[in-house]
């Protein structure tokens, strides 16, 4: 016992746990503003998906470090092989060709990919020597393990969550020791890469997407109103916001997507200034949280596991609030336990648990030693 408090429970996070939670009560309330002053649809659901999915991450805290190594590939495998049958059996929805229908749910496989791709390649470069780090044996494998799954998702199509495999994957390759040389290079490829892409690589509505955010006022009923009416609803919230429910962009229907990819513009009209502040607040403590647990990890695996789960969240986050400001073009990617959606919340709430896991190691770490 730790003073009138159970040591398991005690020994938790909650410098992380009690401001997710805030996080999610938030979003509920954000939500349930969206539906119109009713928990159903999307509140009441967005509590249970969080419930069942922190059941899920309280169990993945308790793996062994030998039996996450042991499960990593085939894991991959079966991820892998799920987003073939997106391809070859996947139901539609929005244009885009992205879920498997399991009768009690729509799984995204290309949201599960994006922590299963860091977990493969720190597992990957846990396993090689570190004199093979500057070497072709080092990026030829860890491509093929981004690249073959971002091919499929790009299939599908999915631009944003193509990016965010890649984003995860760069993190884990970066802090794992490649020569910089091999970044620069890349990025130099990228950048020839990019007019390239834009013209045949990308469909219609997505190079629409790019000259909306390069100018969005030019289409402003047409291909730029996603935005737009966004920037609207976050500057009209002003300090203090509109107040609970009283959003008019949401309400009258002039918000696009009020509970899903722009859900933040819905926070911003209703709670203003304070309201951003205290969500971003909220994130930059889980994500500095996510980044002392990888810090304080001893051995590569965890500690290149931790840095790259915290990577994708804040990909998550910094994508989400750059788009619904017009920073960045519509991509797609939801704001992470606010946005109503099953697979997104699934995917964070993945990643909160390969963090738990890899605290409890090193929690346990000089225990260990003692043996």
């Amino acid at each position: 016992m730790t003073g009138f408090v159970p040591e398991p429970i005690a020994r938790q996070p909650w410098q992380m746990l009690i401001p997710l939670f805030l996080l999610i009560a938030f979003g509920a309330a954000v939500l349930h503003s969206a539906a119109g002053g009713s928990m159903d649809p999307f509140a009441s659901s967005h509590l249970i998906r969080f419930a069942v999915f922190l059941v899920m991450a309280v169990i993945m805290s308790q793996f062994g470090r030998e039996l996450v190594k042991f499960m990593t590939y085939p894991v991959y495998g079966i991820v892998f092989l799920l987003l073939v049958a997106v391809e070859v059996m996947g139901t539609l929805g929005g244009g885009s060709q992205r879920w498997l229908d399991l009768g009690f749910m729509r799984l995204q496989p290309s949201e599960v990919m994006k922590p299963v791709v860091v977990l493969a390649l720190a597992r990957f470069y846990d396993t090689l020597p570190v004199g093979m780090i500057p070497t072709w044996r080092a990026l030829i494998p860890a491509g093929v393990l981004i690249g073959l799954p971002m091919a499929l998702v790009l299939m599908q199509p999915d631009l944003g969550t193509a990016l965010a495999i890649a984003f995860g994957g760069a993190i884990v390759m970066f802090l794992a020791g490649l020569p910089m040389r091999w970044f620069l290079a890349a990025g130099g490829a990228g950048a020839i890469a990019v007019p390239l892409a834009f013209f045949f690589g990308l469909q219609e509505y997505q190079q629409r997407r790019v000259t909306t955010f390069l100018d969005p006022e030019s289409d402003p009923l047409g291909a730029g109103y996603h935005i737009t009416q966004s920037k609207i609803a976050i500057g009209s919230g002003g300090i203090n916001g509109k107040g609970f429910s009283q959003g008019s962009q949401s309400h009258l229907n002039y918000l696009p997507e009020p509970h899903t990819d722009f859900v933040f513009a819905t926070m911003a009209e209703e709670w203003g200034l304070i309201g951003g502040i205290f969500v971003i607040g909220v994130f930059a403590i889980i994500l500095r949280w996510g980044w002392s647990v990888a810090r304080a990890s001893e051995d590569r695996f965890a500690r290149l596991l931790a840095a790259g789960l915290t990577a994708t969240i804040f990909f998550y986050v910094a994508i989400n609030l750059m788009m619904v400001m017009g920073l960045a073009p519509v991509v797609g990617i939801p704001l992470p336990f606010m946005s109503h959606g099953g697979s997104s919340m699934m995917t964070n709430m993945i990643c909160i648990g390969g963090l738990l896991m890899v605290n409890r190691w090193n929690r346990e770490a000089p225990r260990r030693r003692l043996m």
